[in-house]
């Protein structure tokens, strides 16, 4: 569920499939706004998007899903008991999601159910493909064996009322990171509805999910003629490509800018007249990162994931920096890990930032289930309505149709939080 900078992953090969390796060459550190036409990584179109020009029979379609669904029936509950990963039953259902992403759309009725049913008629008949057989059939294989994350399979990710593009080397954004979406609407804008009109940054932006949202969240909620606006850094030149490409698919060009570079390094230009500053940083301690479903682990981005040995090392120089950034009343949330980890940072804000801050509570956002996930709630200056709770997350939605975010179970050993505050 974490979203964040840079990659680790190497250069996989599957037939004449490539992916494409997170660190182009000539790659520089330095910041800088970020345009397609002067990135060097060029991002990878979702299947959902590809043109449909490839053909194969339904029997040879017919003849690729019974070979998918028997080797996702194969794996039982092996994964489960390995690290919590999917079973059957899921992987049979993103077969399901693969294949609605494989066919257009006005062809669902008519040819998923024959392959379900295995209705053997017609089988001649020629079916409109948006990737050729060939790459499916490496691609599940990939999914299957190398236990690659459906997400990278089909190249997007439904969060929100969102269908955002990823690839490897972008975190893949969960539905615990809403949280963050939800508190800026309901507490920051609805109680300060000045801060519409100002400069958000969303930090390690990742694929943009936090920025998209949040500059949606902002039209909504300022007057025509004076909207707010979003800069969104992240150090990965892969994960800038990302960004910047979901952003222009949204139409946000004019509210969200897209800048290279390492948490608050790109943002000298507005160092104190932020309305809000947005993250969701490594936070997982370096021990627990092996623990992690193999398709966490071994496949999206490390520096995006672990946080050093408490988990801390980013949370903390977030902490330190943001009072800097922000303009009197400005409002922070950070999305962080657990109740131990928690009571570190409010400690810690209470005794190296005093009088900077005010109004901390740790609020449950599951129905009371305050041990499970929770929210580290923050005010630096006096805002209406502070004691609140979240109800259960919004069910993510799809283009064309509901698709559930599958990433809910990845992190069930971790207690995801959020530390709110705002500028005193």
């Amino acid at each position: 569920m974490l979203k964040l900078r840079l990659s680790g992953l190497s250069c996989g090969v599957c037939g004449n499939f490539r992916i494409p390796m997170p660190f182009p060459r000539g790659y520089s550190n330095s910041a800088s706004s970020i345009t397609l036409s002067s990135i060097d990584v060029k991002p990878k179109v979702p299947l959902y998007l590809r043109p449909p020009s490839f053909y194969a029979s339904l029997s040879e379609l017919a003849k690729w899903h019974k070979w998918a669904k028997n080797l996702a029936s194969s794996v039982g509950s092996t994964f489960v008991n390995l690290d919590n990963g999917p079973d059957s039953t899921l992987l049979r259902r993103e077969l399901n999601w693969l294949l609605q992403d494989l066919i257009e759309l006005q062809h669902h009725s008519k040819i998923l159910p024959r392959l379900e049913s295995g209705n053997n008629e017609n089988l001649d008949v020629s079916v409109a493909l948006r990737a050729p057989l060939e790459e499916m059939y490496c691609v599940w294989r990939q999914r299957i064996e190398e236990r690659r994350p459906f997400q990278y399979v089909v190249g997007c990710e439904h969060w929100r009322d969102l269908v955002l593009s990823v690839q490897e080397g972008v975190l893949i954004p969960r539905p615990e990171t809403e949280m963050i979406i939800d508190l800026v609407e309901d507490v920051a804008l609805n109680n300060a509805p000045e801060l519409a009109q100002g400069v958000w940054a969303d930090l390690g932006t990742g694929s943009g999910a936090i920025a998209i949202a949040t500059a949606r969240a902002l039209r909504s909620h300022a007057d025509d003629d004076a909207r707010g606006k979003v800069i969104a850094t992240d150090l990965s030149p892969v994960a800038v490509a990302v960004a910047t490409s979901n952003v222009q698919r949204y139409g946000l060009e004019d509210v969200v800018e897209v800048r290279k570079g390492s948490w608050f390094e790109p943002l000298k230009d507005v160092q104190g007249e932020l309305a809000g500053v947005l993250s969701n940083p490594p936070y997982i301690p370096s021990g627990d990162i092996s623990g992690l479903q193999a398709e966490v682990g071994q496949h999206e981005p490390i520096i995006a994931l672990d946080g050093g040995t408490s988990g801390t090392n980013d949370l903390l120089h977030l902490i330190d920096g943001v009072a800097s950034m922000l303009k009197p009343g400005g409002f922070f949330a950070f999305e962080t890990n657990g109740e131990k980890q928690c009571r570190f940072l409010v400690d810690y804000i209470q005794n190296e930032k005093a009088g900077r801050f005010c109004d901390i509570n740790i609020v449950s956002d599951f129905a009371g289930q305050e041990t499970r996930k929770r929210l580290l709630q923050m005010s630096q200056s006096p805002l209406p309505g502070m004691e609140f709770s979240l109800s259960s997350l919004i069910d993510v939605h799809g283009l064309t149709m509901m698709r559930p975010n599958i990433n809910d179970s990845d992190f069930q050993a971790i207690n995801q939080l959020v530390l709110k505050a705002t500028l005193r």
